[in-house]
């Protein structure tokens, strides 16, 4: 059995509050990411967007502590 789940399309872009659940921080921090330019991101009108993409790319250069 197939659920909507599994037919819904990737997300192409994410709101501040969906790259914060995606990337598992806050929304402060995601402000702060983007202030620092850290987190490219794109404004379609007066709301920021992030694309998957640069979610993906910024995880990819965390460096994991072996601490």
């Amino acid at each position: 059995m197939t659920t909507a789940t599994n037919l819904a399309p990737a997300r192409a872009l994410f709101t501040v509050k969906g790259a914060a659940e995606y990337l598992s921080l806050g929304r402060s921090t995601v402000y702060e990411l983007m202030a620092a330019g850290k987190l490219p991101y794109t404004k379609v009108g007066r709301i920021r967007r992030i694309r998957r993409a640069e979610l993906d790319a910024f995880v990819a250069q965390l460096e994991l502590s072996t601490t």
